[in-house]
């Protein structure tokens, strides 16, 4: 948004390294990728990807709308040209394609005509590069493992750990155990000769730890030895036979999966040779992030937990995703995703408890941010402890627009959590009455959930655990849903959440179960969706149109019917005397991945004649002027809204209107705009005497419709009222300061609820 003017940055400096190979994207039935040394994203040497291995192109035939094509299929807008005769250096592995021909309009490089993959007379001193244009096409999203992965990814699946102590059997999560792989659908145990620490740290990223700490080898390997002694263990006949082994796995530690690491499943002689000649299986030990440890774990040191306040993810429908936002000269802002790669998002998913990154997400696939962009063409080697270690562009430098902000999905530790809750009676997956697992006198007993007290917050922490992103709706009565016959106790009331909870099972509720109503009809239910609106409001406009007017009751009636006007208004000798009124403009932004849209439909809707239109919110926006400490002196609210877009960016179509009974709402990436001038759109200030007071605006106050953010609803300025003029500044969004620089949760949510 450009009217968030840009933090100062101090310029990161550029390290000289080499680059990981550009991302391969596979938008059609064959993955491209651009490689080369010292090479930028959108330039290199052309490679496919076929039957397993990657291969060249030949340059002969090769030209503008070849180029074009392929450009197109690695998620850029146009070729700029082409390079011949291996400028980018000689590739190795076959020369998949000669004499490439396109019309220019395909969609992938193998839908053009060629001599056939791997007919060929060149050399590879006959290599084609390509040059792209550096912007990218809408359909380029992503970079994610299995595109990343070589020849050997479509075999090795996953890796999980299995506990051989006791105490590690009933740790949750597993953090120590012997690493098992899935090769081509079988688990394989992995020898450990040869096993490195980096090799460990590659296993913790991708079971969703951050680091990993040594184990003592001597006290396994006398286990191993006891059980190999045992004539009984069926490992010992196991180990015997290599399809029991993965024989040696050679990691750098900077690795997303283990698919990228050297590995080697049988010796090169084959079945002639033991895989794990008198070695053991390999151990590995992870340490779990701070959500995801037991409550008596000690507390990181206050050091780290500082450190991690510079990252955070937002807008992520699942634990350990979101928009990357960082922490510069004491505003949070976005990265560019120039350069964006599965490296540098796992040291980001690192640095905030989590394991390495499944996924790297460009064009601002989790919605955008807002504020100054601090960082683009982040070139992070893997091993970094924070993103601010890693060299990087200030973000301003190459044009990155909020429709650049990079995000990214990291692995988290499975907690079970997942298989602790369900949905039944919905017309759809995604729909329910709520059942969870609780233990009830030690048994794990299935039941309903008592619907007091039940909001979308609460709503929001089941959708999560459930797997399917937010709530849409919580529902309060469920009769028209049918559960299961033995899960129709209620095991759980009094649910109240904080939000940031992984399963409702953490959530404070009742000791024993009281459910004054009784369940039945009165059950909790819930409907997610994988995505949601985000409002933001513009707080520089809210600052540079701030005012005073003294306007005559006359012109308030409508006003003063609906509410807009403090209460000592309803004392007054009408239609004499005035008010003296805090006035200003708005623009509201919907940022997320889906249009706001009203929780009721039309018939619920209720004309105002006076204003004459529906309004389809009864309560949209809070306009508060509070003491320095809290006290709240004055206020305005908008009783109920007229949504529509207002404006919207070159290229989007207005898709709401309040004239004419108009379907309302606010489309992606536009926003409703309510003028200094429109009535309502101010805070009634008659009686407060001069002085310092905070200025405060909240969107959605009580959470009535869903979004994928509620923090950045609120903003806040400093007012300065000497009795005659008003000045704000320092207006800024609730959430683009510091977390020791905001109200505590609390206090907060006091405020939003205006209680004090």
């Amino acid at each position: 948004m450009a009217w968030s003017p840009p933090a100062t940055f101090s310029l990161f400096l550029l390290l000289l390294g080499q680059p990981p190979p550009s991302r391969p994207q596979s938008l059609g039935t064959t993955k491209l990728r651009l490689v080369g040394p010292e090479s930028k994203p959108e330039e290199g040497r052309l490679e496919v990807l076929h039957q397993g291995q990657w291969g060249t192109v030949c340059d002969d035939s090769f030209a503008l709308q070849e180029a074009t094509v392929a450009c197109r299929q690695l998620g850029f807008e146009a070729a700029l040209t082409w390079a011949h005769s291996a400028k980018y250096g000689q590739g190795e592995g076959p020369i998949w394609l000669d004499n490439v021909r396109c019309v220019g309009t395909e969609s992938s490089l193998d839908q053009c005509g060629s001599n056939g993959w791997g007919v060929s007379d060149c050399s590879h001193s006959e290599d084609v590069g390509v040059i792209c244009h550096p912007r990218r096409h809408r359909g380029y999203l992503s970079e994610t493992v299995s595109n990343a992965l070589g020849p050997q990814g479509r075999r090795l699946e996953e890796v999980r750990l299995k506990p051989i102590l006791a105490s590690a059997k009933q740790h949750s999560p597993v953090t120590e155990g012997a690493v098992e792989v899935k090769y081509e659908g079988h688990w394989r145990q992995v020898c450990d000769q040869g096993w490195t620490m980096n090799n460990s740290r590659v296993v913790c990223g991708m079971l969703g730890f951050p680091s990993e700490v040594p184990v003592d080898s001597h006290y396994y390997r006398k286990v191993w030895d006891l059980k190999m002694r045992d004539p009984k263990s069926r490992l010992k006949s196991l180990t015997n036979k290599n399809s029991f082994w993965i024989h040696q796995v050679t990691c750098l530690g900077t690795e997303p999966h283990m698919a990228n690491c050297q590995v080697q499943v049988a010796p090169v002689r084959g079945k002639l040779q033991p895989a794990c000649p008198g070695g053991m299986h390999a151990v590995v030990s992870c340490v779990a992030g701070p959500r995801f440890r037991p409550p008596k774990t000690k507390p990181q040191r206050k050091g780290s937990q500082a450190e991690e306040l510079r990252v955070r993810l937002r807008s992520g429908a699942q634990v350990g995703e979101g928009r990357v936002e960082v922490l510069v000269n004491r505003q949070w802002g976005t990265v560019c995703d120039h350069r964006w790669n599965l490296i540098s998002a796992s040291v980001v998913c690192r640095q905030l408890g989590f394991g390495s990154a499944r996924e790297a997400l460009f064009g601002a696939r989790l919605g955008q941010g807002l504020g100054p962009i601090h960082l683009s063409e982040v070139r992070c080697r893997g091993y970094e402890r924070t993103l601010s270690d890693c060299p990087a562009l200030e973000g301003s430098q190459n044009g990155c627009q909020h429709e650049n902000d990079a995000a990214v999905r990291c692995n988290v530790p499975n907690m079970g959590f997942q298989n602790q809750v369900r949905l039944a009676g919905g017309r759809i997956p995604e729909e329910g009455l709520l059942e969870v697992q609780v233990e009830v006198n030690g048994v794990p007993r299935w039941g309903s959930v008592c619907s007091e007290n039940w909001g979308l917050t609460e709503a929001m922490v089941a959708c999560r655990q459930l797997g399917l992103g937010f709530a849409i709706h919580a529902h309060k009565e469920t009769w028209y849903w049918s559960g299961m016959l033995r899960a129709q106790e209620v095991v759980m009331s009094g649910v109240r959440c904080s939000g940031t909870e992984l399963a409702l099972q953490q959530c404070q509720r009742h000791g024993p179960v009281h459910c004054s109503h009784g369940g039945g009809r009165f059950l909790a239910g819930v409907s997610c969706m994988d995505s949601a609106p985000d409002l933001v409001m513009n707080a520089q406009l809210v600052q540079e149109t701030a005012y005073l007017e003294d306007r005559p009751l006359s012109q308030l009636y409508c006003a003063h019917e609906e509410n807009c006007l403090s209460k000592s208004a309803d004392h007054m000798d009408w239609p004499y005397g005035y008010r003296r009124l805090l006035r200003f403009s708005t623009q509201i932004y919907n940022l997320g991945r889906t249009d706001f849209r009203p929780k009721t439909g039309r018939e619920s809707w209720v004309w105002h004649q006076c204003h004459r239109h529906y309004h389809s919110i009864e309560v949209f926006t809070h306009y508060d002027l509070l003491t320095l400490n809290g006290s709240k002196v004055a206020e305005g609210h908008k009783a109920s809204f007229c949504l529509e877009d207002t404006n919207c960016p070159t290229g989007l179509q207005r898709r709401y209107a309040c004239a004419n009974f108009g379907e309302q709402g606010v489309t992606v990436g536009c926003w409703d705009t309510y003028r200094h001038d429109i009535d309502c759109q101010w805070v009634d200030i008659t009686d407060v005497g001069p002085g310092n007071y905070i200025f405060q605006v909240i969107v959605n106050p009580h959470y009535e419709v869903a979004e994928s953010d509620f923090s950045n609803n609120m903003i806040q300025c400093r007012c300065k009222y000497d009795g005659h003029r008003v000045w704000l500044h320092n207006c800024h969004t609730g959430n683009s300061y510091p977390a020791n620089a905001e109200l505590s949760l609390e206090q907060e949510q006091r405020l939003r609820n205006n209680l004090i």
